[in-house]
């Protein structure tokens, strides 16, 4: 380790020394994390299969997050040690991948590192992606038919549409379009798919049984078609019931 001096490996032997211990004295005095004893013997009921998962949600929140941890401290203990082991060995201070001597300032920060910056691990973020996602795009997945022109049937975003009918969590806050400030705006496509005709203005424009006079009822979409165009502010003295034209 020419490029170390006796003073510098002595101070990074005492602060991995230190972590170490501290690492340890972690663990041991939280049993880690309290992973050592059962989510049955922390919640005091007698079984932790209850009648509605929601009723341990949160004991189960803790626990992935005490597992969490847990896993980062092993981790971090373990490359502290085998940094000590290559101190011991002699091989410490080298990069694990090009054996080119790892750059002093990198060493105090890191004292455990087994590799120089251009090499770490750590330093590229991975571009790849759960393979799930290739069965969830386009959204619905491969029960998604909009993007087929020959076909019609029921499909996979249409059984949402039903199930998204009862309601969701999801509030007018967390929509990505514009305007949105109704919670009936909120369904998928809420404004594009029409239940009963083609056209939007066939939601409000109605006849009489036989064809002659023209109704405009004032549900929402009317508005919502006024709302764009520059006759609004003369409509509006006609009311809110339905209108004969």
């Amino acid at each position: 380790m020419p490029h170390l001096t006796k003073q510098h490996l002595a101070e990074l032997e005492a602060e991995l020394r230190s972590e170490q211990q501290s690492i340890k004295n972690k663990l041991s005095a939280n049993d880690h994390y309290g992973l050592n004893g059962s989510i049955r013997d922390n919640t005091s009921e007698l079984s932790a299969v209850d009648n509605h998962p929601a009723d341990i949600g949160t004991e189960l929140f803790e626990r992935g997050k005490d597992l969490a941890l847990t896993d980062h401290d092993e981790l971090r203990l373990t490359r502290v040690e085998d940094a000590l082991d290559r101190m011991a060995e002699g091989t410490y201070g080298y990069c694990l991948t090009c054996d080119k001597p790892i750059d002093i300032e990198r060493l105090k920060a890191i004292p455990e590192t087994a590799y120089c910056k251009e090499h770490s691990p750590q330093s590229t973020v991975s571009t790849h992606r759960p393979v799930e996602e290739q069965f969830l795009y386009p959204p619905f997945g491969r029960t998604s038919l909009d993007e087929r022109d020959d076909e019609t049937e029921f499909d996979g975003e249409d059984a949402w549409q039903i199930v998204e009918s009862y309601g969701t969590s999801n509030s007018p806050a967390m929509a990505e379009e514009d305007e949105i400030d109704d919670y009936n705006d909120m369904e998928i496509e809420a404004s594009r798919e029409l239940d009963g005709f083609v056209e939007p203005y066939e939601s409000f424009v109605a006849t009489d049984i036989y064809g002659q006079e023209v109704f405009f009822y004032r549900n929402g979409l009317y508005r919502k078609h006024m709302s764009a165009t520059e006759y609004l502010d003369s409509e509006e003295s006609l009311g809110d019931g339905p209108n004969t034209y």
